[in-house]
């Protein structure tokens, strides 16, 4: 069976960040787009440009720091988007515009307010706009599974017309059913006229768990892009998920008409990577990437898998990436080895200062744990170099107690826009008391809406990863800590979460429109 290409359009940093209390910084978004580009994916949808500062410095950093994959930015039909977004993707060695407006007709009367021949024409003219400024421009119809067919037939027929190469037809809801949503890709494809001069994309949501079913059936029937996120991070329910659209098709090639250029060896890595910055854990029975993906409790099936692995798996844990993080560094290992393993990982340090720091930490994790794997220095490196989030908050000294029959206390020297105050509390334990003690110096007013403990690796001295998620006035977000003590790890998080709420609405959760 010929194999046709099938183009791997990542969202991870745009439509991904829509998840409540996942924003980025702009270097958490930089070492993403590297590893992204380590996998192989083909483009990377590095934000929406206009919707604030920070995104705008976001795509414009991306597209400076990626040189292999097509840098894509988000914008809506109009001019002052679009010339946004060609601003910031001007450093890309390959840009693209991805320009998009509503076509179903709940949209187009209650949210755009506008006739349907008044949206073909805004289409059509976003996309000429867009392509005197960039040689690569995407069109999606929002709400594409909603939408009339003979409109979509229309509107689509005309932006190809004007310019665009590829046309992105969203579940932006969650709406379709495989067989009916593969239907429809069919149909468009084989009823317009120009069909042939453009790659036909889909981008679907998995409010019903059908968003990787929808996508594939979409494949069969000649979608030739899909937009995926790592762990199918997303808005609401979440994207279709990328590690489970690339296995899918390796993993079935006597089914899938397609093939991928992707390094499936990064996928885990890089699962870990979004998961350690964005605060969302996977879960243990997650596809591909979740830690019990590969694992076996059934004496059957244990068996079964010692004497022939194919009775009970059908792709090996290490073509994903598990079992590779294999021991790097030591605490005999000297800075330029350090500095070797970071390049190695994609990771820039940003000057001499910050190196000496994160080696520095390095040194002292190594004195208190003897492995140190490269889930330790992606952990290690977040910590130290915290780029463009506010750090008005910082924690100089932790002593907590806890013993049998006496009430758990917490003594902390914290650090407030550079003054230092000391702060103690009980509590129901020495999380507890850490926690209400930092909230007797700060006050936020936040609550604590989600608190996760996750061991990065194997072993007992491992690090632990912390999570913490609080939410003030409407807002969310997620704060994130390491160490090898766990309430040193907790306090870490509680602080990068009230650092996170000091940063401004917009900044902190830019998007909140898209495909």
């Amino acid at each position: 069976m010929a194999q046709d290409r099938l183009v791997i359009f990542d969202t991870t940093l745009r439509d991904g960040e829509q998840s409540p209390g996942a924003s980025m910084t702009r270097e958490e978004k930089v070492r993403i787009a590297k590893m992204l580009e380590r996998m192989g994916v083909d483009v990377i949808e590095a934000g929406f440009a206009i919707a604030s500062v920070g995104d705008f410095e976001s795509v414009k950093a991306v597209a400076e720091a990626v040189s292999e994959s097509t840098v894509c930015s988000l914008s809506r039909a109009g001019a002052q988007d679009i010339d946004r977004a060609a601003e910031a993707l001007k450093p890309a060695k390959q840009g693209r515009i991805h320009t998009f407006i509503a076509t179903s007709p709940i949209h187009m009367q209650y949210k755009l307010r506008m006739q349907p021949d008044d949206v073909v024409e805004r289409a059509v003219s976003a996309v000429k706009h867009a392509r005197n400024l960039v040689g690569d421009v995407e069109f999606s119809c929002e709400d594409a599974s909603r939408s009339e067919f003979d409109f979509l037939c229309r509107i689509i027929e005309q932006v190809i017309d004007a310019g665009a190469s590829t046309i992105n037809l969203p579940d932006t809801v969650g709406y379709g059913e495989p067989g009916e949503y593969g239907e429809l890709i069919r149909r468009l494809i084989t009823t317009i006229p120009n069909a042939d001069k453009a790659i036909f994309s889909v981008h679907c949501h998995n409010d019903l768990g059908l968003a990787v079913a929808n996508s594939l059936s979409a494949v069969m029937n000649g979608a030739r892009q899909v937009e995926c996120t790592i762990n199918g991070l997303g808005e609401r329910a979440g994207n279709a998920s990328l590690e489970e659209i690339v296995m899918a098709v390796r993993t079935r090639r006597d089914v899938f008409p397609v093939d991928v250029g992707i390094d499936t060896t990064q996928i885990v890595p890089t699962s870990r990577l979004v998961s350690s910055i964005t605060g969302f854990p996977v879960q243990p029975n997650k596809a591909i990437v979740g830690a019990n993906a590969f694992a076996h409790e059934s004496g059957i099936h244990q068996d079964g898998v010692l004497k022939h692995r194919e009775t009970y798996e059908i792709m090996r844990a290490q073509d994903v990436g598990w079992h590779t993080n294999k021991l790097v560094l030591g605490k005999h290992s000297g800075r330029a080895a350090f500095k070797a393993r970071l390049e190695a990982l994609g990771i820039e340090v940003a000057h001499q200062g910050a190196l000496d720091l994160a080696f520095t930490r390095f040194k002292e994790l190594a004195d208190k744990k003897h492995e140190i794997f490269d889930e330790d220095l992606q952990a290690l490196m977040s910590d130290v170099q915290p780029g463009d989030k506010p750090q008005r908050y910082q924690l100089q000294t932790l002593e907590a107690v806890s013993r049998s029959g006496f009430k758990p206390r917490s003594d902390i020297l914290l650090s407030i826009d550079g003054e230092s105050h000391s702060v103690s509390a009980e509590g129901d334990g020495p999380v507890d008391a850490a926690f209400k003690a930092l909230e007797s110096a700060v006050n936020s007013g936040a609550k604590l809406e989600l608190y996760s403990v996750n061991a990065i690796t194997q072993g007992t001295d491992s690090q632990g990863e912390v999570q913490v998620r609080l939410a003030k006035n409407g807002r969310i977000v997620n704060g994130n800590g390491a160490d090898t003590d766990i309430i040193v790890a907790s306090v870490k998080a509680y602080l990068d979460a009230l650092n996170l709420l000091e940063l401004d609405n917009a900044r902190a959760h830019p998007q909140r429109e898209g495909v």
